[in-house]
């Protein structure tokens, strides 16, 4: 099984496809699996790279440290596999982690997919007080209630049950991930020049359009995307509809390229 080192901590990544490489980050109730609607179909142009964050999935986490890491751990996943550049798509959790290393590293990112995420960002009054209502309000929901909108969960139980067991493998939920994420800013981000797209499901109640919205409003040059009938976990609840989208987003930039 393919693993990276990171400290004392292996981190778990799957490689499929040849292409441009692309790079998806799962959020905090998924893990490599989770992107099993979207391997196939990327990996048919693009050089597709699933990972595990520390402690999720496969992963370990020696250290502790947990989030705090996911920006220095995607660093190393890079130079191990001796990419100069890849695309970043990440949703949730894994929003923040692609965000934060295009803040920091933009040289190494051809294109950010930022999906249902509104992980480590830091919004301008009155979109930061939004945002503590929004947290408080959802903290205490089921995980189904939290990351799967209303239209899969009443008419795709068996989707949702899956959902749920992909999540069960992990070693940590949202109360005990450790650490915490890279901050950064959609300025940070509009001053990159690193083409984004923002996608959002239209249902999604952590990360609410109009906040979404907002933070593209912010970053200039970027691309909006709400996805019709989905709740937080677009690439999952409306797969073909997300890979479409991804796609001509990440065949735009390589098409601008050449």
């Amino acid at each position: 099984m393919p693993y990276v080192a990171s400290g004392r901590s292996q981190l778990y990544y799957e490689v499929y496809g040849e292409g441009p490489p692309v790079i998806l980050a799962h959020g905090v109730g998924g893990n490599h699996a989770s992107w099993f609607n979207q391997v196939p179909t990327l990996s048919r142009r693009y050089q597709t790279i699933v990972i595990d964050h520390r402690a999720f999935g496969n992963a370990e986490d020696v250290e502790g440290v947990g989030r705090s890491a996911y920006v220095d751990d995607l660093a190393r996943l890079l130079d191990a596999l001796q990419l100069e550049r890849a695309f970043l798509v990440g949703q949730s959790m894994g929003g923040g982690t692609c965000a934060a290393f295009t803040c920091r590293w933009p040289e190494r990112v051809k294109g950010l997919v930022h999906a249902d995420s509104l992980a480590g960002v830091r919004l301008p009054s009155p979109y930061d007080e939004r945002l503590r209502k929004v947290n408080t309000e959802t903290f205490g929901l089921s995980q189904a209630e939290r990351v799967l909108g209303p239209v899969i969960r009443e008419r795709d139980p068996e989707h949702t049950f899956l959902y749920l067991q992909i999540a069960s493998f992990n070693s940590v939920t949202l109360k005990t991930v450790k650490g915490q994420p890279e901050p950064w800013t959609p300025a940070d981000l509009a001053v990159t020049g690193v083409p984004v797209m923002f996608v959002v499901g239209e249902d999604d109640i952590i990360c609410p359009p109009d906040l979404v919205r907002a933070m593209h409003e912010m970053t200039p040059g970027s691309r909006l995307e709400v996805i019709p009938g989905a709740g937080h976990s677009a690439y999952f609840e409306a797969h073909q509809d997300f890979n479409r989208r991804v796609l001509d987003f990440l065949d735009s930039v390589c098409a601008r390229a050449a």
